[in-house]
């Protein structure tokens, strides 16, 4: 019997033996339902081809009905799980999701701060499930310490236009440039606006700046409620720039993935559907198509059943 024998040590100053995925540093909460958070960003950048470094802000009560509260974990924990990492891998991309409180924000700007030449994807979710005064809190943070640190604003037309353009008087409704306007005059060039309503049922999801509209991407509206939509487009979005797609690339590739991620929906319990982030690894025995769904507040898209594959 031969005698036995090591595998050859790797080389790790070999490119061929580091090349990887590309890392995306994620700030966001555990959501144990799994319908958003750190597993909708750690699935869908997976999903498309990254690798998913997630830091955990904080973390939900919930349901796949409802949040039914929320604990923040403090801002020096989350400080040093970000640079930690950051200190032994490259990052191309910086996401942030809902990280829970104003100190929390100033730990991500902090961070963020020290890698200006990182991209960084935020994505503003419905907070109407939080207390007022902690909603105003966290908006005002928001907006002076991470989105003049923000090159690609998401969320709702609804939450955006809410937060953004909380004095809106006339009668036509904000449009993509619009928020994208009151969003650059803060400090983010690029802002991708979800679910604008269109007639005949509808719905707009437009990539904008104030002097053009980038991408838009329109789907039909149908009756149904998914969440973590938000969460899902948004993760996907900062793994294909980080994987070096273009912007306008990126945001439609991202549509089209949670477009499928909707069509193979599940319902796991008895509240809202989720999307199947994984939906090319079932079989056609394994997904069966669901009534007519729509998204809400916390979602980023209609769910096409006759839209772009």
């Amino acid at each position: 019997m031969p005698p036995a024998t090591s595998p050859p040590a790797l080389d790790l100053t070999d490119p061929d033996v580091m090349a990887g995925p590309a890392c995306v540093l994620v700030f966001n909460a555990s959501d144990p339902s799994g319908t958003g958070g750190l597993s909708a960003d750690i699935t869908a950048i997976a999903s498309v081809g990254a690798h998913t470094l997630p830091v955990v802000t904080g973390a939900y009560a919930r349901d796949t009905a409802q949040i039914f509260g929320y604990f923040s974990i403090d801002e020096e924990a989350v400080s040093e799980q970000a640079r930690a990492v950051l200190e032994d891998v490259a990052v191309q991309v910086i996401k942030v999701g809902f990280v829970g409180s104003p100190a929390n924000l100033s730990a991500v700007a902090g961070v963020a701060a020290d890698y200006p030449d990182t991209p960084l994807v935020a994505y503003m979710p419905s907070l109407a499930w939080w207390d007022e005064q902690r909603i105003d809190d966290y908006l005002d943070a928001f907006k002076e310490l991470v989105l003049p640190q923000t090159t690609v604003l998401v969320g709702s037309h609804s939450t955006l236009w809410r937060w953004l353009l909380p004095d809106w008087s006339t009668e036509r409704s904000p449009g993509a440039r619009d928020i994208a306007h009151a969003a650059y005059e803060l400090g983010v060039p690029y802002t991708l606006v979800t679910g604008i309503a269109l007639p005949d049922q509808f719905i707009d999801n437009v990539l904008a700046t104030p002097h053009a509209v980038v991408v838009s991407e329109k789907f039909e509206r149908f009756e149904a409620v998914f969440s973590g939509a938000g969460d899902t487009l948004s993760a996907a979005l900062a793994a294909l720039l980080a994987s070096g797609s273009t912007l306008a690339e990126a945001a439609t590739e991202a549509l089209c993935y949670l477009d499928r991620c909707l069509d193979s929906g599940f319902r796991p319990g008895m509240g809202h559907l989720v999307p199947d982030r994984l939906f090319w690894a079932q079989t056609d025995e394994d997904t069966e198509s669901d009534a007519e769904v729509e998204i809400d507040e916390n979602s980023a898209a209609p769910h096409p059943l006759n839209g772009p594959l």
